[in-house]
């Protein structure tokens, strides 16, 4: 994993000490920022793999930043995660319009966040995306396009292998029907939502009766995969 950089922005000093040391120990190049005129120009000088932004900033906000880096053709690759302690569901999807990647919720522990950014690493390509993802004995590989459990081949349809492969890089995060049908199906394409339900179940029964809890349904909003059953 080595070679990879993360920009941390925070205007808590402590912060971003505590972040880059667990980054660093994770294998992942460091810099850092205090406010968003320092980390603009730390994405024009150095091209970060990733942003790890804070929502509050001291000059402009993280999610106005969020939206500059995304509105620049030169910039609007770089993954981005949100940093915050705010946890209400409307500043999620807020931060998730801007076009981020993903939200931590702070405190997290050093090791979430790792993995957490691994994932978001692994979405947006490099020499991580074609690692295969093995989640308690649970395997997709992406290359051969295999999902096996515990060793043996689990026979499923294509659609239920990319609901499969977008739920295991966005593990303990709720979808709505909405937000699934875009991802797995593609913005361009309509379905009804009920559709998700039916490929949902379908998923689950390939998975079998050891795994299928791993897909969970949330009263009120969608999905979510998880293996804290």
């Amino acid at each position: 994993m080595s070679g990879r950089t993360i920009l941390i922005v925070d205007d808590e000093e402590p912060i971003r000490e505590m972040v880059s040391v667990a980054l660093e120990m994770a294998g992942y190049d460091c810099l850092e920022a205090a406010d968003a005129k320092q980390a603009h120009a730390q994405v024009i000088d150095h091209k970060p793999d990733l942003v790890l932004l804070d929502w509050m900033l001291p000059d402009i906000s993280g999610i106005e930043f969020a939206r500059r880096l995304k509105r620049n053709e030169l910039t609007s690759e770089i993954p981005i995660v949100m940093l915050t302690a705010k946890g209400e569901e409307d500043h999620k999807i807020q931060g998730l319009e801007t076009g981020a990647d993903d939200y931590i919720v702070k405190p997290f522990s050093p090791r979430e966040l790792a993995a957490r950014l691994k994932a978001v690493l692994r979405r947006a390509g490099g020499q991580d995306a074609q690692s295969p993802i093995i989640i308690k004995g649970l395997e997709l590989d992406p290359v051969s396009h295999r999902v096996s459990i515990n060793g043996n081949p689990a026979e499923m349809g294509p659609t239920e292998y990319r609901l499969l492969q977008f739920f295991l890089t966005h593990q303990e995060r709720a979808y709505t029907r909405g937000q699934l049908l875009d991802q797995v199906w593609g913005g361009n394409v309509y379905v009804e939502e009920r559709t998700v339900d039916v490929h949902i179940r379908r998923l689950r029964k390939a998975l079998g009766s050891d795994y299928e809890g791993f897909v969970q349904t949330v009263r009120g909003t969608g999905y979510r995969f998880s293996v804290k059953v």
